[in-house]
């Protein structure tokens, strides 16, 4: 079929087999792994990026422009016969040009759902999942009042943006409502003011995540849940099996499968959910597209994450999600990497002593920042034990 035809032919789901371009919009890590991963099945890729060096542009053609700059979309669109995305942040206006221009499976509904929180939750609810207790704040008189309500402790977060920690503030005591509130809105006279949404903080043993895909044409799977550990709001470790009860694991993976479905959505949907004491799952976000605690499946599942979303928008029927190994991965941020490439440049007696395969995985970005995600190590083990013993002998990761 041609570009043409597959245009006027509209979201028809449709099997793209291999030898097909991928245009992806954005060039991060994501979209390098994706390749690397699409490219061994026989699938074509352009990137749009507008950083000279993106790590996909370093392993796929690319095209050096602005998210936003529509004559560079549409040339998206004329090189690709399926489009999809690696970050959720896609300019709502190019989203929509290319799926009038082009074949995107994904749509533009899901982004606009998860680029805001209150959209976001609101979804999540209407699936039927389980949400924290949250409230709509707009003027520091609505926070307090929100927070009457919700009791405190509770976390205030901006509706738009913030990853990592960024664009949001934990609130302990009543004290600190005023201060919270300025540090996101720091301009309170301005005429339109940033919409913010305030969650009850919950009480959990533990985070989890679950990676479900679904294909164009509606199957769903779903991966092992993994324990996620973060330092500083940055992930640090992903732990799987999840120290979690089986029955807790199957669960989490059945609350994701049915939000998938739920919003129609087609490749990816990571769920990041809190475990209470009680065994209670609350789902916290969402992110449509491949996710850092699903980097674990490049080495431990017969099929990785990144495998799974081009299967899931090209209409291939999806692939065995089954866990081969237990596995620990760590992420190695800007402070990290020197050591663990040097460490990775000679026999680890340590790795061997404890029975483990360290697989490293650099993401090819040009500058290391104190905090930036540069790679990752899946460590895989005959029990996570022996993983996190390896984290914490070899002292990398203690600054």
């Amino acid at each position: 079929m041609s570009r043409e035809e597959l245009k006027l032919a509209g979201d028809t789901p449709r099997t793209l087999a291999p030898g097909s371009t991928i245009g992806m919009l954005g060039g991060g890590q994501l979209g390098r792994m994706m390749a690397q991963a699409g490219s061994a099945m026989g699938y074509r890729f352009v990137a749009l990026d507008p950083a000279p060096d993106a790590p996909c542009g370093q392993v796929a053609p690319q095209i050096i422009a602005a998210y936003n700059d529509r004559d560079a979309a549409r040339q998206l669109a004329q090189r690709s016969d399926v489009i999809t995305y690696e970050f959720e942040n896609v300019d709502a206006g190019v989203a929509a040009l290319l799926a009038e221009e082009s074949y995107v499976p994904q749509g533009s509904a899901l982004l606009y759902t998860t680029q805001h929180r209150l959209r976001e939750k609101a979804a999540i609810r209407a699936a039927g999942v389980p949400v924290a207790p949250y409230r709509k704040v707009g003027s520091l008189a609505e926070l307090e009042g929100a927070a009457a309500e919700l009791g405190l402790p509770c976390v205030l977060k901006t509706a738009t943006g913030g990853y990592d920690g960024k664009g949001q503030a934990v609130i302990r005591q009543a004290e600190e409502l005023e201060a919270a509130f300025r540090q996101l809105v720091p301009d309170s006279s301005a005429v339109i003011l940033p919409e913010l949404v305030l969650e009850k903080f919950i009480s959990f043993q533990c985070e989890i995540s679950v990676i479900a895909a679904r294909s164009a044409s509606g199957e769903v799977k779903s991966f092992p849940p993994a324990e996620n550990i973060h330092v500083n709001n940055i992930l640090h470790l992903s732990i799987v099996p999840a120290r979690v009860p089986e029955e807790i694991q199957q669960r989490a993976c059945r609350l994701a499968e049915t939000l998938i479905d739920g919003l129609n959505a087609v490749g990816l949907l990571a769920v990041e959910m809190f475990v209470t004491e009680d065994g209670e799952l609350f789902v916290n976000e969402l992110a449509p597209r491949p996710h850092n605690s699903g980097h674990y499946t490049m080495d431990a599942c017969v099929t990785s994450q990144f495998e799974q979303h081009v299967r899931a928008i090209c209409n291939l029927p999806l692939g065995d999600t089954s866990l081969l190994t237990p596995v620990v991965m760590v992420n190695v941020l800007g402070q990290h990497l020197d050591g663990a490439v040097e460490r990775f440049c000679r026999a680890d007696e340590e790795a061997n002593r404890l029975g483990i395969a360290p697989k490293l995985h650099i993401y090819g970005k040009t500058e290391s920042k104190t905090g930036r995600k540069m790679g990752h190590i899946n460590l895989l083990c005959k029990d996570t034990g022996d993983g996190l013993s390896w984290v914490e002998q070899t002292n990398l990761w203690r600054n």
